[in-house]
């Protein structure tokens, strides 16, 4: 799966967003440990968002295989 994120610096540390996945930010103290943290980032959000169970009536969640 690819996913698009936005990465800026900021005061000296790296930050990250993914406008896909709302919420779904982060922070590095470099480069490269930025992208290990979005990629935790976005798993972690994936996660949470597959146990949620908590539907705005008439809305389900589906699983689709890419």
């Amino acid at each position: 799966m690819k996913i698009k994120a936005i990465i800026w610096q900021e005061d000296g540390i790296w930050c990250g967003s993914v406008p896909a996945l709302p919420g779904c930010h982060t922070w590095g103290e470099n480069y490269e440990h930025l992208l290990e943290m979005l990629e935790e980032a976005i798993q972690g959000w994936i996660e949470v968002a597959t146990e949620r169970e908590d539907f705005e009536p008439g809305k389900q969640l589906v699983e689709l295989s890419l």
